[in-house]
Formats: C-alpha cells, structure tokens, sequence
C-alpha cells in the first residue's frame, strides 16, 4: 500500500475533499451519518486502484477525482445497506450507522449515495463509464439478493459462492479498475486486462474477508468474530469443510446453521471443524491463486512504478489483518 500512497500523494487528499463536497445537501442528518461512516477507517481500496489505473493508462486530466468519489460513495451505500440487512452493530471497529441512527436513517442515506453517485457520474459526460458503472450497482444487487436465497443453504457449492462474492464484491473493484483505463482511452485489450484484473483482486478481497471473518480479532478486525456464521452466510472456510467431513459431522453443523442463537459451544464446534479440514488455509490459498491471477493480467502495460504500486496493493490484500 505504501507505493501507492506515495504515488498519488497529492490526488488522495483532493479525493477526500471532493467525497465531503459530494456529501453537500440540505438535509444535516444525511452529512453526519455520511461523515460518520467516511471517517470510520476504510482503506479506500476502490478510489486507490480508480486513481492508479488511470494513471497506468497514461491519464493526465481531473475526472479521475470525482469519479474516485463516485466508488467510495457506491461502496459506502451498500454497507449502509447490508449492516442493516446483517443486523450489525459494529463496522470497522466503531457502532454501525444503524445502531446510532437507526435503519430507516442507514437505508435513506444509502439511497441518497447511490442517487448522487449517478448524479457525479452524469456531470463527468461519458456514456461509457456511466455504463460500466451502472452495471455493476446492478450486479451487486442482483449478488446482494443472491446471497440472501443462499443462506443457511448447507448445499451451496464453492462455485454458486463464487458467483456471489463475484457480484456483490468484485463486480466493484473491476468497474473501478476498467474505469481508469476508459479515463486513459487504452485500447480494447488493455481495457480487458484492467476489468479482470480487478475482478480477481475482488474475488480475493472477499475471500480473505470471508476468512478474516473466523480468525481475525474483533477490535483489529472491527467485527465480531464469525458474524457471518451468525448470518447464516455458508462462506468458504466453512464450504470446504462440509465436502471433506462426516455425515455426523456435517448433521452437526447443520443443527448450528439452523439456530436462531447461536451459543459459545456453537462457534466452538464450527470453529473445530474448520481447524480440522483445514478451511481457512484452503481459503486463503484461493485468494493467493486469484491475486496472481490479477498481477499476471498487468503484464500488457509493462514495467513502471504504477504497476508495481499495483503489484504491492495486490499482494496487501491477502496479508492484511482487517
């Protein structure tokens, strides 16, 4: 992550003064809660890879600021949405918007991101990105929905789990990647190139979340440990597990996932059986495969400090801790 701090030095500081710009209304509920959620740590991965690819694809204008906002805001809405969804009282280590505004509050606001996303989108004029962009809002709605018909489902396969973390993740990611490249008017191929790119760098963001979720402790990792099992989300350190264990075993999980409160003597049994089928290793080797993937798409550009800035924003994925 350090390359590429260091690379966009001065465009990070415009991004967050143009996210608090774009944040203007009349309303003083919808500045605060909107201030609250953009001041509660978030890496902005998406506006980073926005502002990097642009910059590998020889972009030398000023959209790429308004258009960095534009994810952020996209990216914020949707968790405005899924901790009321989730049910969730802890975002990033600090109490969710729903908990201190309540849901009706989280989900208006979230509506008044995604309108004034395409709002910004419009103002920019080009057809193109307001294309890319509007499809994966639509995506990940469509994988939001997808997600919820899923859970508690014990036969969900790793590909349908794939296909969900696909969509309410990655689609994003890629989106923001190929929209710098359309912002440099690369030709086809590299264009395709920075789309799978983040495409797979989204795969493995989710991957090492949805790992980080049963491992990683909850004041670093700002979230209860194994809030999805919670959920009743059958993510994939827990799908790999039930392929490999018993039939008493995989009864035994299927008693837990079923309960409507869980108890310490249910994650202890879930948290074991992922230990002993080895379900956060395999995950985590899942998302090592996909960041190599992403890399190796780079290779059309050749060497330069951005793409290795990157390289290194790849690889940050499947070491971090939160």
């Amino acid at each position: 992550m350090e390359k590429a701090l260091q690379l966009l030095s001065d465009d990070i500081p415009r991004v967050e003064a143009q996210l608090l710009e774009d944040l203007d209304s009349g309303v003083p509920l919808i500045r605060k809660v909107g201030e609250y959620v953009f001041a509660s740590g978030g890496k902005r991965v998406r506006p980073l890879l926005l502002l990097l690819c642009a910059r590998l694809s020889g972009y030398s204008g000023h959209r790429h600021i308004g258009l960095a906002s534009v994810v952020e805001f996209i990216h914020t809405a949707t968790l405005l949405h899924d901790d009321v969804v989730d049910g969730a009282v802890l975002r990033r280590g600090n109490s969710s918007a729903n908990v201190l505004w309540g849901n009706e509050a989280s989900v208006l606001v979230g509506d008044f991101l995604f309108a004034k996303s395409f709002s910004i989108m419009v103002r920019v004029g080009s057809l193109s990105i307001l294309q890319i962009l509007s499809d994966a809002t639509t995506k990940m709605a469509e994988g939001e929905v997808l997600q919820l018909v899923s859970t508690a489902d014990m036969e969900v396969a790793e590909e349908r789990y794939l296909e969900v973390i696909r969509s309410k993740t990655a689609v994003l990611l890629s989106a923001a990647c190929e929209v710098g490249g359309v912002l440099g008017e690369v030709d086809d191929a590299r264009q395709e190139a920075l789309r799978e790119f983040g495409l797979d760098l989204g795969l493995a963001f989710q991957l090492m979340d949805d790992a980080l979720d049963y491992v990683a402790d909850q004041e670093e990792f700002g979230k209860s440990r194994g809030h999805d099992l919670e959920e009743g989300k059958i993510t994939l350190p827990l799908i790999h597990p039930l392929r490999c264990c018993t039939d008493e075993e995989r009864q035994s999980i299927a008693y837990v996932v079923e309960k409507d409160c869980l108890d310490p003597g249910d994650f202890a049994l879930v948290f074991d059986l992922i230990n002993r089928y080895d379900g956060i290793g395999h995950t985590r080797q899942r998302a090592r495969d996909y960041v190599e993937s992403a890399k190796a798409r780079l290779s059309i550009f050749g060497d330069s400090q951005t793409r290795q800035a990157l390289y290194e924003l790849a690889d940050y994925v499947v070491t971090r801790s939160k």
